[in-house]
């Protein structure tokens, strides 16, 4: 069983971009209501998908090197990361179905 690891700024090139295996980031906001929706899925997403995917969690508003760096536009946003580059995004909420779609078609 692996868990959500929650980074910032400071981390997220040694996290992300330097990782040996896929990197999900999913950016939230406390003040985010869709974000409260995902939050669950992102942790079910940790569970199952844990032994080829690492999955980190950022708060976009004390993290802004990050979102500039992700054009992250609104929340909650998801980043899929491989060798150090984006090969996917998405922005809003997704039922736990369309994200597990998304990872399938590069996992």
């Amino acid at each position: 069983m692996s868990s959500v690891t929650i980074i910032g700024d400071a981390e997220f090139k040694a996290t992300v971009l330097d990782a040996a295996q896929p990197v999900l980031v999913y950016f939230w906001a406390a003040w985010c209501g869709p974000c409260r929706l995902m939050a669950p899925i992102v942790e079910g997403l940790a569970n199952s998908y844990g032994d080829r995917l690492k999955i980190i969690k950022m708060e976009v508003d004390p993290n802004p090197e990050a979102v500039k760096l992700c054009n992250v536009e609104g929340v909650p946003a998801l980043r899929l990361f491989k060798d150090g580059e984006m090969i996917a995004s998405s922005e809003g909420a997704l039922p736990k179905q369309k994200v597990e779609t998304l990872l399938s078609n590069y996992l």
